[in-house]
């Protein structure tokens, strides 16, 4: 029998406050055939440069798929039919090609149609490793197998005997001798999973007393002892030693494993293992675990750490637990284990002149740990090279500054500063230092030249003009640049990998406005020189070429601004100025030079997601897609101080560019978001009649509800009370009287868009009297999945849209 669902809808007006039920819907044909287009496959590349994986993408999933069971615990959403993930987007068909040319030739032994994921090549790249989720049937539940893809014979089998545990992401890491795999498994005989319909034999309480344990708003956290036992029966995992050839050897006993790593020499495993006492108000992230060292037999070789529950953490930006924190082997040496100490508490607002140091243990990790590197910021990660360089990050969130060192990991040397600059200058973005896998399948620096001191950098290439992405050599001791290569107009061309340093040979994924992505071989030595490897067709042919340009304009206080605009396919100027949505998601910065930089480039080809406003140009909108809105607060200000000016100030600004364009019509304007789009939305309906009709969805409108920080602010709500309350929306209900729509999904697991949000933003609304309709969609989680519900999301905008901004009512008064 066909399963019907039906939608949860709220409507009001001045008229009228009536609940309906809706089947699902569907939008105008030209925008639904536009969520139907095709996928384009996934592309991995094979460090060795011989080979390219792609992946066919599977298509929407269905309402009910979407609507299997689910566990929502501990931060986590799990299938308890698979023992993994609930919502994964799969790939379904594997290609195999080479670089050298050649024909795609399918991979053979695998189910019609496949469920993939998981994917990881070998050190060697002579085989690929997946993880196949099977359906559950009346004879057995579903699960989550291993397999493994011969390269050379592109054939894939199945390792028998292995369920795989996937509840944290990857179950299973390539050891070195490309033969065996440490997996993450469902242990055999777990028995049966906990009785969920027992009687309370008691109360839950929770207790406090005297310590600050402050915490941020999370979704599907453990509520009760019974969660906390169906937590444990599906987050065990018993580790396994798997062969190619079949062969399994369980290591260890059965616990919590959030991670298993094996020694770049693949001698040693990492493991790293939550455990009680759990909490009802942080996710497993936090939870207690211990760190421990195994040999490949699953002996004991090292207790490294046993961290007690993270609940004392400050709330800013850049806090940390006390005690030792990201553990992981260093990638270029054989097993030598490193690790993070805060030196301040873990508190950012303490003044000291070391606020991380970096330790290691080598292996047989008998003797004391060695001091590594000592950052005056706070630690964001290394890239190792090899004994006598590596490269160290840190930054401090509170004037968004930002430092990369390069430092000997060998002597405890001072490091010496290579990069030094703020995270949101985005001009002055050197690129990311270019890693290559060693022998061991761990990603180290590429260094070049003879004395091994040069590394390479591939980056956005953030301009004036837009991004021109690029490729560069730096010397870390003459600190001399060279640009080996950079993107050129009328194109978009990003680096995707350096198949050879010395011949300066690069995969590249390139674009443009008529042309849809694709990945070539670049030559960096020869300008023109540039051979196709896929030809991936555009997928919205009926559509034609779109109309986009990245305006640049300023706002009232000269703050420079860019938006991208689309316009309808057959428009010609003589048209005249068309009914607008305009869309947006505020950022914050510290200071106006990097506010005003532009965002994005002309010349990239517009590639349609489930939530994009571009849908509407086939409905005869201009589009003002992706609008800068800073909101900036220099010095000791702080952005929000004064968010309702500048938000205000920004969106007046990008209609008033377009009608001077001659293309928006500013009576017909219609403003939507996101998220944090969303609150934006209605603050702008709320403080403005700039408006006809707004969209908001899945957002959070009563800042009382994340009261310990929200988006870019790290002050509470009792430290800033009144610009908590200025920008709620929901203070301000009653001044909202331009009609909004309201999207909310009903499992919304984003922190502190918890679905009471719009609810209670709804009822405020409909108490004042305003024209309003709140949806919710069954299943659905922060951002959209089902087809069912993307495509009445749309039919829902679409019909908004139609009569508030299209018809141009008369303009509401605030």
């Amino acid at each position: 029998m066909k399963k019907l669902f039906f939608l949860g809808v709220v409507f009001l007006s001045h008229l009228s406050v009536q609940a309906q039920d809706l089947t699902y819907q569907t939008p105008p044909k030209a925008i639904a055939d536009l969520v139907d287009a095709p996928i384009t496959p996934r592309v991995s590349i094979a460090a060795n440069g011989k080979w390219m994986l792609l992946l066919d993408v599977q298509d929407l999933p269905s309402i009910a798929d979407l609507s299997q069971p689910e566990l929502r615990i501990a931060g986590l959403r799990l299938n308890p039919r698979t023992n993994g993930p609930s919502r994964v987007s799969y790939s379904t068909a594997l290609k195999l090609k080479r670089l050298s040319g050649g024909a795609e030739i399918p991979v053979k032994g695998l189910p019609t149609p496949a469920k993939i994921s998981e994917v990881s090549w070998s050190p060697d790249d002579s085989k690929i490793a997946f993880a196949l989720t099977t359906e559950a049937t009346a004879a057995a539940g579903g699960q989550i197998q291993l397999w493994v893809l011969d390269v050379a014979t592109a054939t894939a089998s199945q390792i028998p005997g292995v369920r795989l545990n996937s509840v944290f992401g990857t179950a299973y890491r390539w050891l070195p001798d490309n033969q065996t795999l440490i997996a993450r498994t469902v242990p055999a005989n777990r028995g049966q999973v906990p009785d969920i319909t027992a009687a309370p034999t008691g109360p839950i309480v929770q207790e406090n007393v005297g310590r600050t344990a402050a915490a941020r708003t999370y979704q599907d956290l453990l509520k009760n002892p019974t969660d906390e036992k169906i937590f444990d029966y599906y987050a065990t995992t018993q580790l396994m030693k798997v062969s190619l050839d079949g062969k399994t050897q369980p290591l260890g006993q059965p616990g919590v494993i959030q991670g298993a790593s094996p020694s770049p020499d693949g001698k040693y495993i990492l493991v790293e293992t939550r455990h009680r006492p759990y909490s009802y108000q942080l996710t497993v992230g936090d939870f207690p675990v211990k760190v421990d060292v195994l040999d490949l037999s699953g002996n004991l070789v090292k207790s490294i750490a046993d961290l007690p529950l993270a609940d004392n953490v400050p709330t800013s930006f850049d806090a940390v637990p006390t005690g030792p924190r990201n553990h992981d082997w260093r990638d270029d040496a054989p097993a030598t284990i490193y690790w993070v100490e805060a030196q301040d508490g873990g508190d950012p607002k303490k003044e000291a002149p070391i606020r991380d140091k970096v330790l290691a243990l080598d292996a047989p990790f008998s003797a004391a740990p060695k001091e590594v590197v000592d950052l005056p910021l706070r630690y964001r990660g290394i890239r190792w090279g090899n004994n006598t360089t590596a490269l160290v990050s840190g930054g401090r969130w509170s004037d968004r500054k930002v430092m990369t060192w390069v430092f000997n990991p060998t002597t405890k040397a001072a490091p010496t500063v290579l990069f030094d600059r703020s995270s949101q200058d985005t001009y002055n973005d050197p690129g990311t230092p270019y890693m290559k896998p060693n022998a061991a399948g761990r990603y180290v620096l590429a260094l070049g030249g003879a004395d091994k001191q040069t590394i390479y950098l591939l980056g956005e290439g953030a301009s004036p003009e837009g991004n021109r992405p690029f490729v560069d050599q730096l010397n870390l001791k003459t600190r001399k640049t060279e640009r080996w290569w950079r993107s050129e107009a009328p194109f978009y061309e990003v680096p995707v990998d350096i198949l050879d340093v010395d011949k300066r040979l690069l995969v590249t994924r390139r674009e443009s406005v008529e042309q849809a992505p694709n990945y070539f071989l670049r030559d960096a030595k020869k300008k023109n020189k540039l051979t196709a490897l896929t030809s991936f067709p555009n997928p919205y042919p009926a559509l034609g070429t779109l109309k986009k340009q990245v305006l640049q304009y300023k706002r009232a206080d000269g703050l420079p601004l860019t938006a991208n605009l689309y316009l309808p396919p057959n428009y010609k100027k003589t048209d005249g100025p068309l009914p607008t949505l305009l869309e947006a998601y505020p950022a914050e910065y510290k200071d106006k030079s990097t506010a005003g930089q532009v965002k994005g480039s002309p010349y990239t080809f517009t590639r349609l997601t489930w939530g994009s406003p571009i849908f509407w140009v086939t409905q005869g909108y201009a589009v003002l897609q992706n609008t800068s809105i800073p909101i900036v607060g220099e010095g000791d200000a702080q952005p929000n101080d004064t968010y309702i000016e500048q938000l205000v100030a920004g969106a007046k600004a990008a209609i008033e560019e377009g009608q001077r364009l001659g293309v928006v019509d500013h009576k017909r304007v219609g403003v939507m978001g996101h998220s944090y789009g969303a609150f934006m939305t209605a603050n702008l309906l709320a403080h403005s009649n700039l408006f006809k009709a707004g969209i908001a969805r899945s957002g959070a409108y009563n800042r009382t509800l994340t009261p310990f920080g929200f988006q870019a602010e790290e002050r509470t709500y009792w430290e800033a009370p009144q610009v908590y309350d200025k920008m709620s929306p929901f203070t301000a209900a009653n001044k909202i009287k331009t009609p909004i729509l309201l999207i909310h999904g009903e499992a919304d697991n984003n922190s502190g868009t918890f679905p009471i949000q719009s609810e209670r933003f709804y009822n405020a609304l409909k108490g004042h009297g305003a024209t309003a309709r709140y949806v919710v969609l069954p299943f659905e989680s922060h951002g959209y999945a089902a087809r069912e519900s993307i495509m009445h999301m749309l039919w829902e905008m679409d019909s908004w849209l139609n009569k508030y901004v299209k018809e141009a009512p008369a303009a509401p008064v605030n």
